[in-house]
């Protein structure tokens, strides 16, 4: 694997919110916490994990540049106005516990997302005793929201895309969708209980090294989905699906038997020195990895990159030669982790990496919902 010296950012994105609906849980703003990014023409899609809704953003171009360097004129998207969630709020049945997405992705009119398919433990609190702060870790919990991937149409409307229920593209009728639910979680996790790699760590919260989705990328039919965790003695991985309407009920989607013995699913290992997957996106044919700690901890952090990778056609193991290290990013102290990055397009015929970032440091925070995202060459 080549060395990649720390790179630096060659341009700011600033992100703008609206005031009115710039909130996540507990009273956070959706800035403090994206997790997700993704440019569609001239628009930009982020979400929050603490939400159960995607935000809009249409890129603006400073006066005499053209190059799109601001995002604003927020739209809210809530997710079950196109999907059924698995599991509303348990406080109020009108709101919708949050879905802790972690990837997004564009293909073929469609908006796929995915949430982290993790466990949660119980985060103790301030001021609490010794016993009562042990009782509150050993709390897990399963949240059936957590367990979605899905696509949803997109459309175009007053010249800006915008997602729907149902669209008819190419004279084929377009729907919008998620994985089959198998109890509070889904078919991909029922498929992987008995899996010889994973299976045992799909009990163990995300975070702690456990069974935790946080990347996504589709071309064609392919899914990829890149996992935080596990990694196993260093190894990262990301699993391939294919998934296939319903044939009675188009707003289903099933997994296909794509893998070895006519599993639903293939696995490929990349050693990655120890990191784990914290986004992917597609450039080409290239797969573009985000990499982090599994663990709740500061960098390192790096983007590597699968060439060919989305042509693949069996399940790979690749060793750290047969994998790009394209460059090391900047990382704070308790802020500004790398959570999402999307190929952005400021021009044009320009390709660029844009990267969001978990527990952004108050110097990203221009002003009062705003936040600065950074931009890299590739």
């Amino acid at each position: 694997m080549m060395s990649a010296s720390t790179a630096a950012p060659s341009g700011i994105l600033l992100l703008e919110f609206d005031p009115a609906i710039d909130n996540a849980e507990q009273g956070k703003t959706l800035q403090t916490g994206l997790s997700v990014v993704l440019q569609i023409g001239n628009t930009l899609w982020v979400a929050n994990d603490e939400t159960a809704s995607l935000e809009r953003l249409t890129l603006f171009a400073n006066e005499g540049s053209n190059e799109y360097r601001h995002a604003r004129d927020h739209k809210r998207f809530q997710l079950n106005d196109y999907l059924q969630l698995p599991a509303p709020s348990t406080e109020d049945p009108t709101e919708f516990q949050e879905v802790d997405i972690e990837g997004l992705a564009y293909e073929n009119n469609y908006l796929w997302l995915v949430g982290s398919h993790s466990i949660k433990r119980k985060k103790p609190g301030s001021g609490k005793t010794a016993k009562q702060m042990q009782k509150q870790l050993a709390k897990l919990s399963v949240e059936a929201n957590r367990y979605l991937l899905a696509r949803i149409p997109v459309v175009e409307r007053d010249g800006l895309p915008e997602l729907s229920r149902e669209a008819t593209s190419k004279g084929k009728s377009n729907t919008a969708g998620r994985l089959q639910s198998v109890g509070e979680t889904n078919e991909l996790i029922a498929a992987l209980r008995d899996d010889e790699h994973l299976a045992p760590y799909l009990a163990t919260p995300g975070k702690e090294n456990g069974f935790d989705i946080e990347g996504l990328a589709v071309s064609g039919a392919k899914v990829f989905l890149g996992l935080r965790g596990p990694v196993l003695r260093g190894w990262a991985v990301i699993i391939e699906l294919e998934l296939k309407e319903d044939k009675e009920n188009p707003a289903i989607l099933r997994l296909q038997q794509i893998g070895p013995g006519s599993r639903l699913y293939k696995k490929h290992f990349l050693q990655l020195g120890g990191l784990g997957i914290r986004d992917l996106c597609i450039q080409g044919t290239d797969l573009l990895i985000l990499a982090g700690p599994t663990m709740d901890l500061d960098g390192p952090v790096a983007v590597f990159r699968w060439k060919e990778g989305t042509r693949s056609k069996n399940e790979c193991v690749l060793e750290q030669s047969q994998i790009e290290r394209l460059m090391d990013l900047p990382f704070g102290v308790d802020a500004d982790h790398a959570e999402g990055f999307c190929i952005y397009s400021p021009s044009p015929k320009k390709q660029c990496l844009l990267i969001v970032h978990d527990a952004a440091a108050p110097s990203r925070q221009w002003k009062e919902h705003a936040l600065m995202s950074d931009i890299f060459d590739l």
